[in-house]
Order: structure tokens, then sequence, then C-alpha cells
């Protein structure tokens, strides 16, 4: 440990005080109606020392932080890793629902093509890629916000992808009817059997 620098002791002239005394009062002199002014009674107090002594220049309250534990809960505690084999487990909880959406869409999909007049499969195997790819993104974004909301913001833990899985099928569902409301047979059904209900 470093040797602190001494300091000259500094005093300060202070009259002795007793502890239990009472406090002093004020005497008021009576001035005499002429004359010049008197001078004021002497104190009652007498000159004393009183030893001050300066602080040191360094930081004697500091201390280092130390985590009491205190806080969210779960925030202190390390979060276990898990293998890839969970991760992906826990991916295919729900698929039935994006594999139900793209069944569906295939079949609608293929319904559309073979009503199309083209001979070039080409531009309906384009169309139905790029759907497939837009599905995986809204997957994987729907995943993302999952993972920011309940898992960061609520502290919960996911076990499925099963909302996930919803929103890609209700997706692909949805490419599904549109691929049938382009096929001219199919509507022309649809609007024969929704005027039989009229």
């Amino acid at each position: 440990m470093s040797e602190q620098p001494q300091w000259p002791e500094r005093t300060l002239d202070m009259p002795p005080q007793d502890p239990w005394a009472e406090p002093p009062t004020s005497q008021t002199v009576p001035r005499p109606a002429s004359g010049p002014p008197q001078a004021a009674p002497p104190s009652p107090f007498s000159s004393g020392r009183a030893a001050v002594n300066p602080r040191p220049r360094t930081q004697q309250f500091a201390a280092d932080h130390e985590p009491t534990g205190t806080g969210w809960p779960g925030a202190d505690a390390p979060q276990e890793r898990r293998s890839l084999g969970w991760h992906l487990a826990q991916l295919r909880r729900g698929g039935e629902w994006s594999f139900a959406g793209l069944l569906f869409a295939f079949v609608c999909w293929g319904v559309w093509v073979i009503s199309t007049d083209g001979d070039s499969l080409t531009t309906p195997v384009v169309v139905f890629v790029v759907s497939l790819l837009v599905a995986a993104g809204i997957f994987a974004l729907a995943r993302l916000v999952g993972r920011v909301v309940l898992e960061r913001q609520f502290g919960r833990v996911r076990r499925t992808a099963r909302g996930s899985h919803m929103v890609a099928g209700i997706f692909l569902v949805g490419v599904g009817i549109a691929h049938l409301r382009q096929t001219q047979w199919v509507m022309d059904a649809f609007n024969w059997v929704a005027d039989q209900f009229r």
C-alpha cells in the first residue's frame, strides 16, 4: 500500500465549551442618554485550540460493484446452450400447418398450369418457386418477431414453431386461392354455385 502524504496539523482557536451549559444570552447594556457609546462587555468565551485534519485526496468510500442478485428474475442466470438437433426439432413442431398450405398451393397451382394455353412451363414454375421463397421469408420473419417479443421481452421459452408455420400456411393458402381465381373454369363454376344460392 502506498504511503499517504503527511499534512501539517492545522489548528483553530476555539473556546472550551461545556455541553451541559446553558446557551449564552445576549446582554443588553443600557446606553446613557448622552456621551460617547461604551464598549461592549467582554465575551464569555475564552480562546482555545481545536485540531483540524485535512481530508486525503483519495476516495475513501469508493467500492467496486458487486452483483447482489437483485433485478429481473432470470436476468443473472446464464442461458443454457442448446444443440442444433434441439433447434431443428423445435422448428419441425407445427410443420403440418405449413405442409397443408404448401399442398393446397401446389394443387391450385397445378390446376392453374393445366388450364393455361401456354406451351412453356418456365413462367408458372418461376411463379411457384418465388411464392415458396416468399413463404419461407414470412416464416423466418415470424420466427424473428416471436424471438424478439416472446423470448426477449416476455422471457418465455418457445418449444414449437407452430405460430410461424400457421402464418406461412395461411400465406400459401392465399397463394393457392390467387391461382384458382386466375383459372377461368373454376371461376365459372364458383359463379354458377353462387347464383344457385341467391
